[in-house]
Order: C-alpha cells, then sequence, then structure tokens
C-alpha cells in the first residue's frame, strides 16, 4: 500500500495571501512520513505548485471535466491540472454530486480522464444524513463505489474518499464504530472487485476532521487518512492532522 495521505480540498477559498500557509506547511513538515495534498481553487493551482516545488506537498485540482479539450466554457481538463502541476484531481464530491447533480456515470468519466493525464483520481463517496437515518449508509456508498470507479482501477490510480454528507463542515462526526464499519465495507468490496489492487488503495475518511480528533480516527482500521476541509486552510491545523497521521 502507497503511504498514508492527508488531503485538502480548499474548496471555493483562498486568494494569492492564502500562498503564504503553504510555505507555513513546508517549514512545519519538510520531511513528512505521509504524503501531502493541497487542492486550491482552479486560480491558485499553478501558482501553489510552483510554490510547493522542491517541499513535500503535492497539488491537484477540484474537478475536471471528462474531455481533452473543446467547447466547454468555465470547465478545466486533467490535462490543464497535469500542465498546471497537479497529481491529484478529487472527483465526485458531494458537493457536485449534490450542486451540479453529477451522476455515477459523469464520475466514471471524470475518473478516467484524470488517468488520461496519468493523474490521481480521489473518488469520493458517501451518505446523506436522511439515508443515515433510514440504515442505508452501506447500500448507498457501495452502489456509489459500484457506479463511480471505472474498471482497471488500481492503487497507484485511485484513492477512495468516504464523506457522510451530513458531517461535512458541521462538525458532527460520526463515531468511530460507524467509520469503522463503512471503511471495513469498502474495503471489502474493493478488494472482492480489484483484489490486490483494491487491497491496496487508499480510504480516506471526510466530515469535519480537526487535529482534536485525528488521533482517534485514524486509530480505525482501512483508515488511511483523511481529506479535509476547512481545516486544510491554515497551517497550523492542517499542520496537527498530518502530525496524527504520522503518529497512526
Amino acid at each position: 500500500m502507497a503511504r498514508k495521505l492527508a488531503a485538502g480540498n480548499w474548496k471555493m477559498n483562498g486568494a494569492a495571501a492564502s500562498l503564504a500557509e503553504i510555505e507555513a506547511l513546508a517549514k512545519a513538515h519538510p520531511d513528512p512520513t505521509c504524503d501531502v495534498l493541497i487542492c486550491p481553487p482552479a486560480t491558485l493551482l499553478s501558482r501553489l505548485s510552483d510554490r510547493a516545488s522542491g517541499t513535500a506537498i503535492q497539488s491537484g485540482g477540484q474537478d475536471c471535466h471528462a474531455a481533452v479539450s473543446g467547447a466547454h466554457t468555465g470547465d478545466i481538463s486533467a490535462q490543464m491540472i497535469a500542465d498546471a502541476g497537479g497529481s491529484h484531481v478529487i472527483v465526485g464530491h458531494s458537493e457536485r454530486r449534490a450542486d451540479h447533480g453529477e451522476t455515477d456515470a459523469d464520475i466514471v468519466a471524470k475518473a478516467q480522464a484524470v488517468w488520461g493525464a496519468d493523474l490521481v483520481a480521489v473518488i469520493c463517496v458517501g451518505e446523506t444524513l436522511a439515508e443515515r437515518e433510514a440504515g442505508q449508509t452501506i447500500n448507498i456508498v457501495a452502489a456509489q463505489l459500484a457506479g463511480s470507479i471505472p474498471d482497471g482501477a488500481t492503487g497507484d490510480t485511485t484513492v477512495i474518499a468516504y464523506e457522510p454528507v451530513w458531517a461535512i463542515g458541521t462538525g458532527k462526526v460520526p463515531t468511530l464504530e460507524e467509520i469503522a464499519e463503512v471503511h471495513a465495507d469498502i474495503r471489502a468490496r474493493l478488494t472482492a472487485r480489484f483484489g490486490p489492487a483494491g487491497a491496496d488503495m487508499l480510504i480516506l475518511y471526510g466530515g469535519s476532521v480537526k487535529p482534536s480528533n485525528a488521533d482517534e480516527i485514524f486509530g480505525v482500521p482501512d483508515v488511511d487518512g483523511a481529506l479535509v476541509g476547512g481545516a486544510s486552510l491554515k497551517a497550523e491545523d492542517f499542520g496537527g492532522i498530518i502530525a496524527a497521521l504520522e503518529r497512526a
């Protein structure tokens, strides 16, 4: 299995001044024992990649179009992300699924486009609060896994991120037992479908991960890192999460 991964998703936050956080993070964690990824807004990707050059910090995109190029105003391709210095692309985030109506088929196409640019796809899955309360979490996540991951996925090309939608940005966190149940089921399904390649894929947890709860979350089996939102915007907060992952 690859090294564990602390991934930060800045979402629609950040401007040029925010790049100072990258320098502070690199200074505080010059040689981390886990991989570190920041996915900033597209406007910052090239500058962040330049600023992170020579450090342990990788950069990535928050989304991409399935096509290589074309008449798609406002979109960017995986090749453009690679050209800007990115190594990963998040696809299928719950906010894209909800706000832009993205389907599993859309996410498969985007993941294949990411692979086509020789980048790593971070494929997101997760249930809503209504689905959790209806006892449908495992079924929903299983369906998203089956529908959103292209055939031929490997640990080198694909990372899975489980993000309970109801926990994102709310401060609410599932119990450790609930996290363990979902991650174990994801691992079993990945291994059943992809064999040893599925056993090697990183499974990240996302949903209000903070320095204060990171140690206990990273102690859960099959939690191989985190996809972090708000806490990744500040070097001190994200650094605390990185340190917890290094201890895990």
